[in-house]
């Protein structure tokens, strides 16, 4: 099962589209503002397609919610490779959202129900955060085929290149096998608003689950300030042909800390946190090429603690039925929060997000409890 979802997340995840879409809007006559606003599309959309996505999840079908948002994916890239256009690139950005909103609850739902049901629940932090590896991992073989497939035949064979990578991502995520859920009295396929009824329920009900999504919705938000890194290496004076490997040390580094999660006790999550914070502070002062060794190093630790945190929440929901949808609440917390910390990052720069984040790491309540495993 481990080995399937592997795959199936470096095939999700390695769009040759992913590092050339700006540049494909760019070619197309957008201006950065409406670059910027295609992007609040896209934002926007998670917000309202979340919960009902996770709700759908629980209902219905995990693995089948995770093909249908690559599916939503390919449509998106099929309409902005046959008619690009500011406005088919906004309602393909919708559908973006809408894929990533079904692929997201339902993924770690899927996951933690099929560890249990083989009585390996504890295992769910390690594999999780191997997937988060590979997701960033999977930037390498992206960027390989962008860079072959460009000369070759423009944004055209790209985009239809990567139609094809996420019609086979939904594939393999059909082929993923459906644990069985537990028994329970109430109908096997209860109404969106049952559903939604229950994971109220268990928000609000069940010790923990409250403070754990709210928690995972900030530390994830943090995610958005990856944004900012070419940014940040033309600024500090790295040349523009040698910023997409800058970046994508830092990504790797990022995959590494992923990778390690696994190790990470519960009580060390705000230590680590404040310690990447410190470091791209550091970074920031230091302003040169080699302070994004530090922004690396930042990444790697903000990486690992996010798959501890998304861990303990899984840990936290008791109810199968409603995971996927408890989970999607985090999610749009994640979309809201992570508005305010670029708006935070527009008014203020690094320094502001650097506030904010540190503000975040304060806010981790793990002292102890579950150790990691």
């Amino acid at each position: 099962m481990g080995r399937r979802a592997t795959v199936w997340a470096l095939v999700a995840d390695a769009v040759p589209l992913y590092p050339l879409y700006a540049l494909l809007f760019a070619d197309s006559g957008l201006s950065e503002a409406q670059i910027a606003g295609l992007l609040a599309i896209w934002s926007v959309s998670g917000v309202v397609f979340q919960v009902p996505a996770g709700i759908g999840a629980d209902r219905f079908s995990r693995t089948g919610a995770m093909a249908l948002g690559a599916v939503a994916q390919a449509s998106a890239y099929v309409l902005w490779t046959a008619w690009p256009g500011l406005v088919v690139f906004a309602v393909g950005f919708a559908l973006w959202g809408a894929g990533a909103s079904l692929v997201s609850g339902a993924c770690e739902a899927w996951l933690y129900d099929s560890l249990t049901e083989l009585g390996e629940p504890h295992r769910f932090q390690r594999l999780y955060g191997r997937l988060g590896a590979v997701e960033l991992l999977a930037q390498i073989p992206a960027a390989g085929a962008a860079t072959v497939l460009l000369p070759l035949g423009g944004f055209e064979l790209v985009g239809w290149a990567s139609v094809t990578t996420c019609l086979t991502a939904a594939v393999l995520a059909a082929r993923l096998p459906e644990p069985a859920r537990p028994a329970r009295s109430s109908p096997r396929n209860p109404s969106a608003r049952g559903t939604l009824g229950a994971g109220v329920r268990v928000l609000v009900g069940t010790p923990g689950v409250r403070g754990a999504v709210a928690v995972v919705a900030l530390v994830t938000a943090v995610d958005d300030v990856e944004e900012f890194f070419p940014l940040l290496a033309e600024q500090w004076d790295v040349s523009a042909q040698w910023v997409p490997a800058a970046t994508l040390g830092i990504h790797l580094a990022g995959a590494a800390g992923s990778l390690v999660a696994g190790r990470i006790r519960d009580r060390w999550t705000a230590p680590l946190l404040l310690a990447g914070v410190a470091m791209f502070a550091a970074a920031g002062l230091w302003a040169d090429p080699p302070a994004l060794v530090l922004v690396a190093a930042f990444y790697a630790l903000y990486r690992g603690v996010l798959i501890v945190v998304s861990a303990r929440l899984q840990d936290r929901i008791t109810d199968s039925d409603t995971r996927a949808t408890v989970t999607s609440v985090a999610g749009v917390g994640t979309d809201l929060a992570g508005l305010l910390l670029l708006g935070a990052w527009a008014a203020a720069g690094l320094p502001a997000a650097l506030v904010l984040t540190a503000l975040v790491a304060c806010s981790l309540p793990y002292r102890g409890g579950h150790a990691a495993r």
